[in-house]
């Protein structure tokens, strides 16, 4: 598989130390984009579990609502019907539905599937949801069930998150084989930057923060991950905002619309406000700036 090949460039790519890692997303479980990364983040030696919707949630925001007992099977026929509320994966523990919104699933990480797979009650030391299948950006992203997922985090359980999202879209079983290029490529953009994050070191993240990261589509010139630069961005325009940090000889970031739709192969990383899914103050960009150093580009 394509993701198998990727795991020791990783390796040597980042990851200072293995790291816990919670997943989720909002396309469901059992979507190829959310294995395809488990997979990577794995062989890059970090401990993950997921806890993911038991179906398709995309655009559930942040809603929660307490699991019922299923009575179909899980997306893709990928637990039986008429089962409870939550369930993992028959032979892997570290694979785990809840038949909720994707906040939903992010408690129950944190309260079950994570402390039965970790031993402990000591938790994740970063949340990392999709890679989204389709772009979430400006107006999309306060209805994000990925972005939602990332702010739970971030806002009310304190824990440092990553929403990721492919502009590439199309939904996928988690076995289709051969994996296509794009969910291996992005599991593998998502795990450099993951690696690149935890490297810099804790706190990883300023308080009420999380990251928003969008990949353009695939192309011939923008094939593999070493095709890929990084740009510091913002969710929103800034027509009406106090500026943003200064970097690139300007104190407005790019959206991350021109980011990603823009000619080379650039992913668009913006720092959001967990509190209203916007854009997050110059203050706070500059410690992620500082973090991140020469990983950014200018666009």
């Amino acid at each position: 598989m394509r993701t198998q090949s990727v795991l020791p460039l990783l390796s040597i790519l980042g990851a200072a130390r293995g790291a816990r890692i919670l997943q989720s997303n909002d396309d469901g479980w059992a979507e190829l984009y959310v294995r395809s990364l488990h997979d990577a983040l794995r062989g890059a030696g970090h401990d993950v579990v997921l806890s993911a919707p038991a179906e398709n949630k995309s655009g559930s925001s942040s809603s929660d609502r307490e699991p019922e007992p299923r009575t179909s099977p899980c997306q893709y026929d990928s637990c039986p019907a008429n089962g409870g509320p939550v369930g993992s994966n028959a032979t892997d523990p570290r694979l785990n539905w809840v038949n909720s919104f994707p906040v939903t699933a992010v408690k129950y990480g944190l309260s079950t599937f994570g402390p039965q797979v970790w031993g402990d009650e000591e938790g994740p030391d970063l949340v990392v949801t999709g890679p989204n299948v389709g772009s979430n950006v400006w107006l999309a992203v306060p209805f994000s069930g990925t972005v939602g997922a990332a702010v739970e985090a971030a806002r009310n359980q304190r824990i440092p998150a990553i929403a990721f999202s492919g502009a590439d879209s199309g939904t996928l079983r988690w076995d289709t084989s051969p994996v296509p290029a794009r969910s291996a490529v992005y599991a593998e953009l998502a795990t450099i930057l993951t690696n690149k994050v935890l490297d810099a070191g804790a706190p990883y993240l300023p308080d009420d923060v999380f990251l928003n990261v969008n990949f353009p589509r695939l192309t011939a010139q923008c094939a593999a991950a070493a095709d890929f630069r990084w740009v510091l961005s913002r969710i929103n325009p800034g027509i009406i905002s106090a500026p943003d940090v200064e970097t690139c000889g300007d104190d407005r970031l790019p959206t991350e619309n021109e980011v990603i739709n823009s000619d080379g192969c650039f992913a668009s990383i913006s720092v959001g406000d967990a509190t209203d899914k916007t854009t997050a103050p110059a203050e706070k960009q500059a410690v992620v700036l500082r973090k991140l150093g020469n990983f950014l580009t200018c666009l």
